[in-house]
């Protein structure tokens, strides 16, 4: 069985693209491969800046031949009929099978479809898939017709069995496969051939090209923190950056430097944004102090000098670019000790948010009075709240939020303090934006958790009011993000807050029934990941309180604790068996049987058993749920499962005596009311 190789040469791929593109291409070839009657044991795909590559072990070498039977017309059939049956078949009425069915004898013809090699098959779909590949964006040059995301100058495409290599013939507006490829764009650019995968990796490095970008990362960040453990600092994390510049380059070289003492009095994340956007460098953290004192380049080529000619021109350009940052970060400083921060901020009355929800400046007044309305929940001051609601989009007026969009909020926090506000007010406009993800820490300073809060509810509010909801997978606003921000305020806090009160004191006109639909469905998202079934939620969201986030998850996990246990489990269908037999019953008959059980008619031991546990369940069941200790409630209900259970064993509900048997529908009444004290137990699936 062969193995496959496929390389596809052209300029620079952009960085952000690579890895998907790699991707494609195995996902896309596979496929046909598969489709066309070949199977393969294993394929890997790989890219560096100027190549995809494709490797597929374990190829079948042709496709199988197949057989098909196809029914054609009667034998008396118009003889049109019978030869347009020949030209469809590209056969003969002669080599037809002739066979009995209830319609009289029928012609049927088995055709045979010969297998094709793999090289065949192989060059159909990679031509398929050159010229369909699905690139985010991609150019024509010269006079073809073909498009790539960058100019494509070579195909190699090999078949390697035990006979040896060969190329799979194939040509795409004038480029024609071969089995040759080249090396790094400086340090080896001549051509060579290679013999398969093995042979065309090992030559590959050789010639100064890391295929694996998994490799390429791994080289860099090693060598980044080996050089800064060797500067007695430490190398700052950045997954991204990392991706990214393991695609700029096809053979690694890590390169450190210092940052000159002129900048080090930037904030941190200052230098980190600045280095990272405008030149793709890493940073370099003093442990002790927490500035940024380093920086981290990786170069594509191995320097005569060192890399110091490199480390030199790097440098000249980082003092320019932190020239530009520092300029504006003095600039902002002057402004805010000369205006305020809330001077800072006075142009954000002319900036609008939305032509439907006002300006910046009207939304900022919306927050604050939300804020202060939350402030007393969340255990923060309502000034103290109100005072930083006016401030935290304050920063979008800077310089230096305008140069770097992403630092909002934490260039509000410096901003703050240089204004002499209270360090409350600062840690509220760093962390107002707080949590932005599913990872994102959750912020828990009473302050910034109500600002948080009114930040994200004035958005969620605004936006249904306006009717802009998420649709499908379109979320413009990002308002699932958003109302997870607050699920995960209020869960992490184990804040209890009414959203619906929330809703109405925005003011907003929104529909607060519907927008408190869309947190629940939020809601069960993220209990779902935490392990909580989705009916599991759907049961304690029928009961009082459902605005209250921490009131339901705490029911949730008490009814989700309880359900893993057998008496659980068995009452569960206890109660199901007495909703459905009552529901039947009241249907039927036309009245609610829900009132007048009485003991006195009871027949049995078990239905007087069942009357006495109904008593003691009860009588324990309410007070339990009104101090919210749900696992007593549910032990309480769980105590109901044997008498339940022998109640249905030895006793006829439907008995002929009218009287007893409308008792008896009054007690499965008791039962059911009994449980849905606790749970919608009825929407609990199984």
């Amino acid at each position: 069985m062969p193995d496959l190789l496929i390389e596809l040469f052209s300029e620079e791929i952009p960085a952000r693209m690579q890895r998907r593109a790699a991707q494609d291409l195995k996902t896309r070839m596979t496929d046909a491969l598969v489709v066309a009657g070949l199977t393969y044991a294993s394929a890997g795909a790989f890219s560096t800046p100027r190549r995809l590559v494709l490797t597929v072990e374990g190829l079948s070498a042709a496709s199988p031949t197949r057989r098909e039977e196809r029914k054609g017309p009667r034998a008396d059939a118009p003889e049109a009929a019978i030869a347009g049956f020949e030209r469809a078949t590209n056969m003969t009425r002669d080599t037809f099978e002739r066979r009995e069915t209830p319609k009289g004898v029928v012609f049927f013809a088995q055709i045979e479809h010969p297998g094709r090699p793999a090289a065949e098959i192989v060059a159909a779909a990679l031509e398929t898939t050159i010229r369909d590949f699905p690139w985010p964006k991609s150019m024509r040059w010269g006079n073809g017709t073909l498009r790539w995301v960058r100019p494509l100058h070579a195909i190699l495409c090999l078949l390697v069995d035990e006979h040896g290599a060969a190329v799979v013939p194939l040509e795409i507006d004038g480029l024609v496969a071969g089995n040759t490829t080249r090396g790094h764009r400086f340090m080896a650019p001549a051509p060579f051939t290679v013999t398969g995968f093995d042979d065309y990796r090992a030559k590959l490095a050789r010639a100064k090209v890391v295929l694996d970008p998994e490799e390429r990362a791994n080289i860099i960040a090693a060598e980044a923190t080996n050089m800064a453990f060797a500067r007695d600092l430490e190398l700052v994390e950045d997954a991204g950056l990392l991706a990214e510049v393991s695609g700029l380059v096809e053979w690694p070289v890590v390169l450190a430097g210092p940052i000159e003492e002129d900048f080090l009095g930037l904030p941190p994340e200052v230098l980190q944004t600045s280095m990272r956007e405008h030149q793709k460098f890493f940073s370099l953290r003093n442990p002790r102090t927490a500035r940024i004192e380093g920086f981290v380049t990786v170069a594509n080529i191995e320097a005569p000098d060192g890399g110091e000619t490199i480390l030199k021109g790097n440098r000249k350009v980082l003092s320019a670019r932190l020239s530009d940052a520092r300029f504006f970060w003095e600039n902002d400083l002057a402004r805010v000790k000369a205006e305020g921060l809330e001077g800072m901020g006075a142009g954000l009355a002319n900036v609008t948010f939305h032509n439907k929800l006002g300006s910046q400046k009207a939304r900022i007044d919306r927050i604050e009075a939300l804020a202060r309305e939350i402030a007393p929940r969340v255990g923060a001051q309502p000034d103290l709240a109100a005072e930083a609601a006016r401030v935290v989009k304050s920063d979008l007026q800077s310089e230096m939020v305008g140069e770097f969009p992403e630092l909002q909020g934490i260039m509000g926090g410096y901003y703050a303090r240089a204004a002499g506000l209270p360090e409350a007010v600062a840690e509220a406009c760093k962390g107002h934006y707080s949590p932005l993800g599913p990872g994102d820490a959750v912020p828990d300073a009473p302050v910034t958790v109500a600002v948080a809060l009114a930040d994200k509810i004035d958005t969620l509010t605004g936006f249904w009011a306006i009717d802009e909801k998420p649709t499908g997978s379109k979320d413009p606003f990002a308002l699932r993000r958003a109302a997870l921000g607050v699920i995960r305020l209020v869960l992490v806090n184990k804040l209890r807050l009414p959203l619906l009160e929330m809703f109405e004191k925005a003011n907003s006109g929104a529909d607060a029934g519907d927008l408190l639909s869309f947190f629940h469905d939020r809601l069960k998202v993220f209990l779902r990941d935490e392990g909580i079934r989705h009916d599991v939620i759907d049961a304690v969201l029928g009961m009082p309180g459902a605005d209250d986030l921490t009131l339901v998850v705490k029911r949730a996990e008490a009814l989700a604790a309880f359900l893993k246990t057998d008496d659980g489990e068995n009452l569960i269908q206890g109660f199901k068996r007495a909703n459905n037999i009552l529901t039947q019953a009241e249907a039927r008959d036309g009245v609610e049987y829900s009132y007048g059980a009485d003991p006195k008619f009871a027949e049995s031991d078990a239905e007087r058993t069942l009357f006495a546990a109904l008593d003691r369940a009860e009588a324990a069941i309410a007070p339990a749920m009104t101090a919210e200790d749900f696992a007593a409630a549910m032990a309480a209900m769980a105590e109901l499962r044997g008498p339940i259970d022998a109640f249905f064993t030895e006793v006829q509900i439907n008995t002929d005596n009218a009287v007893v048997r409308r008792n008896r529908l009054n007690l499965l009444h008791r039962i059911r009311a009994a449980c849905l004290a606790v749970a919608d137990l009825g929407r609990i699936e199984g």
